[in-house]
């Protein structure tokens, strides 16, 4: 009668169990997967870009360019901190120091980002003690954005996408 019994106990525990494990893997899941919702969109994961502050060496209207040089390559996504889409058409100004550490004329450009807010700038691997790329961005209803885009040591590549704060 006890294995019987035992066994009875054990027949309904199961269903406990795989509820009580279903229910605890759910824990893992972010709220809106774990309630059966849709996830959440991509706006609500869309933080805005932070600036780094204005440059005394930024000088307005850098030749519409997209290379200034060639060993490295800067690439990105500009999008709306309004609803995270792409921003076809934004200018996006970069300057940097050139081999000789020095800024000047010849390092400076702009690049219009293209259908899927995406843009591309060649250059050389800045130079200078501290080697980082300047890039700021302006667009109609939107706040400006500067930052400072510093690239791993010896690097030919790097990312930088970067997310607009609309004006209120």
């Amino acid at each position: 009668m006890k294995t019987a019994r035992s066994a009875c106990f054990g027949h309904r525990l199961a269903p406990w169990l795989v509820g009580t494990f279903l229910v605890v893997a759910g824990l893992e899941l972010p709220d809106a997967l774990a309630k059966g919702s849709a996830p959440p969109s991509p706006a609500s994961r869309c933080q805005l870009t932070p600036g780094s502050g204005g440059d005394p060496f930024y000088k307005a209207n850098a030749p519409v360019r997209s290379r200034v040089g060639t060993g490295f390559v800067l690439t990105g996504v500009v999008r709306s901190g309004i609803d995270c889409a792409a921003m076809r058409g934004t200018r996006v100004e970069l300057w940097l120091r050139g081999p000789d550490g020095q800024y000047d004329d010849v390092h400076r450009g702009t690049v219009i980002t293209d259908g899927n807010g995406r843009y591309r700038f060649e250059s050389n691997y800045p130079g200078g003690s501290f080697p980082h790329i300047h890039v700021r961005v302006a667009a109609p209803g939107y706040r400006p954005l500067e930052i400072r885009y510093v690239p791993r040591s010896g690097a030919t590549a790097g990312v930088l996408d970067l997310v607009l704060e609309p004006e209120v």
